[in-house]
């Protein structure tokens, strides 16, 4: 009996993002507390920014018919700075001393920047002439109450922040972080730092997942390891539920040897299956399926398989279920071969490689020789992958290619 044929990576993907249509609730979080979320709601402004017309230089506030003809002799009355302005008016032949970001006086139509005056007992002299507006900025110049400047959906960084604080949000609806469970599988693994038998292997995947799941946005459930035992799996699965996680990632165990008890378990508790294997190296065994609203992501043990899954498959997740739309856009780039490269088979390969140098604008990337998934040391040492199509042709050095950062 044949097997189904392996699941291409971009199909993978969409069934991975589909399942993460179901829109998170949403919370409000202090403005300090939103970098890297996601607006759960259009946000418009609460006020208008300048407020008022606004002085864009230092100099003095003046009218613009006064000094059409210059030298102009004019008298100087007052001062207007940030945060105290002049309370007066200016009438013909007067100016006030204003800094910038100070309210323009009522009367004045420009500014006349100091380098073109010079100040004489109690009268500025006006060396140039100006337009009407020159140096002025009229309220709302940047935006006005009830403008939306920042739309659901939103990822939230630094220039984001600083214009809902100008827009005077103290708080911002975001939606809530996806919760993730990890759960490491194998009587083979221990923590580090534990005793570790003749047969034992410290386990390292969870490490590389949990960033990955925390900088994408995520907050992560550490379910610790579990035994290849259908008892302890099951149990770290309810576990997971109860906990009201998201996604439950799993870690080994998910394959098709004897002591691989991880997709039996889940299906024991009830898990739908979406996908089991795909068309990629490494993590060809990789899976996806839900109990309940509980998304399912199973990654393969091979330490270097299970990161590379992480890389592509959890992160857009968590992204799409932080309401981000571009959650699943390539973030591949162009690159070219350092070196040469044999044919591919058919599946997609992710070469670890290192980053050499540029040409023509894009970087020179070399793979590793050894592309073994066991092997992390290469993977720490890499700054990139290199992406291969199935059954793409043997490539010469110099070649483009694509490659995704890691």
């Amino acid at each position: 009996m044949s097997r189904a044929p392996l699941l291409a990576v971009a199909d993978a993907l969409a069934r991975v993002l589909e399942s993460a249509r179901e829109r998170l609730p949403a919370e409000h979080v202090a403005l300090a507390a939103a970098r890297g979320r996601t607006l759960a709601h259009d946000v418009a402004a609460l006020r208008t920014q300048p407020p008022f017309p606004a002085s864009a230089m230092d100099g003095y506030a003046v009218r613009a018919a006064d000094i059409a003809s210059v030298p102009a002799r004019l008298t100087l009355i007052g001062e207007s700075a940030a945060g105290r302005r002049f309370s007066g008016a200016l009438a013909p032949g007067e100016a006030v001393r204003i800094f910038t970001g100070a309210p323009v006086p009522d009367g004045a139509d420009t500014i006349l920047i100091q380098e073109n005056t010079r100040t004489e007992d109690g009268a500025v002299i006006a060396l140039e002439s100006e337009t009407p507006g020159r140096y002025v900025r009229r309220a709302g110049l940047d935006f006005s109450t009830g403008d939306v400047l920042l739309k659901q959906g939103r990822l939230l960084g630094p220039s984001e922040l600083a214009l809902a604080a100008a827009m005077n949000h103290p708080t911002l609806p975001v939606t809530r972080k996806p919760r993730v469970a990890l759960l490491a599988t194998g009587d083979e693994l221990v923590r580090p730092g534990e005793e570790i038998g003749p047969d034992q292997i410290v386990a390292s995947n969870t490490f590389a997942v949990r960033a990955y799941a925390e900088n994408a946005g995520a907050e992560v459930i550490d379910l610790g390891i579990a035994g290849d035992s259908f008892q302890a799996i099951e149990a770290a699965i309810r576990q997971a539920r109860d906990a009201g996680a998201d996604v439950l990632v799993t870690l080994g165990g998910a394959s098709v040897g004897d002591h691989d008890l991880v997709q039996t378990a889940l299906a024991n508790e009830g898990m739908e299956l979406g996908f089991w294997r795909i068309a990629m190296r490494p993590g060809k065994p990789l899976m996806h399926g839900r109990i309940g609203d509980m998304r399912i992501l199973g990654l393969p043990g091979n330490p270097v398989s299970a990161i590379v899954c992480g890389l592509l498959f959890l992160v857009p997740l968590v992204r799409a279920l932080s309401g981000d739309a571009q959650a699943g856009d390539d973030r591949s780039e162009l690159a070219v071969l350092a070196s040469d490269l044999p044919e591919n088979d058919n599946r997609q390969d992710y070469l670890r490689a290192r980053i050499t140098g540029t040409t023509d604008g894009h970087p020179l990337v070399d793979a590793f020789g050894k592309q073994d998934s066991s092997m992390l040391r290469l993977l720490s040492d890499a700054q990139c992958l290199i992406i291969r199509e199935p059954h793409a042709p043997a490539a010469k050095a110099g070649d483009m290619c694509r490659l995704l950062r890691v």
